[in-house]
């Protein structure tokens, strides 16, 4: 999530409370959604019914490969290969955040799980809490976040905002990092 998450902040023009570097719920797991990229644009999805990581581009370029026990530093060097080969040439801070003691994402050889049945329960979690805060969303008439996930703190939220002057937080719902 870390790498993918710094992809697309640091390919997306900065938005008010960080928006810009959400993902988003999809109905097979997780989307950065479109990613500009000069006068093209991609977006990785991780699918948690099929396991796999796909990286599509506007312009019809297509790469996937599995979800599956890798080092962190193997699965960033494949995603950094991987746009590279697409001609995407994206540069990331390598620091996790929102991690104790963080190793950096090329160097991390000490992180290299991935439990399919638990990824997969944890996407289904995310699924419907989107759903109740889409639904929870719709009844405010002021300004109102999308439903975003934080990938370094693992929060689902929505936020409400006050109708007062700065629009302040009104309101925040959040899912934090039930399975952390």
């Amino acid at each position: 999530m870390q790498i993918v998450g710094k992809i697309r902040l640091s390919q997306t023009p900065w938005l008010n409370h960080s928006w810009h570097v959400t993902l988003y719920v999809t109905a097979r797991g997780l989307t950065t959604s479109p990613i500009p990229y000069g006068e093209r644009a991609f977006q990785i999805d991780f699918d948690f019914i099929d396991h796999t990581l796909r990286i599509e581009t506007s312009d019809g370029s297509r790469w996937q490969m599995p979800l599956n026990a890798k080092s962190v530093a193997d699965f960033h060097g494949a995603v950094m290969a991987a746009l590279s080969d697409v001609g995407i040439e994206v540069h990331i801070d390598e620091i996790p955040n929102e991690l104790p003691d963080p190793i950096r994402l090329s160097e991390d050889r000490v992180h290299a799980a991935y439990d399919a049945e638990y990824a997969q329960r944890f996407w289904r979690v995310l699924l419907q809490a989107d759903r109740v805060f889409k639904a929870f969303r719709t009844s405010f008439i002021g300004k109102c976040s999308p439903v975003h996930f934080f990938w370094g703190s693992f929060d689902l939220a929505v936020t409400r905002f006050s109708s007062g002057r700065g629009s302040e937080p009104f309101g925040r719902c959040c899912l934090r990092g039930l399975f952390a």
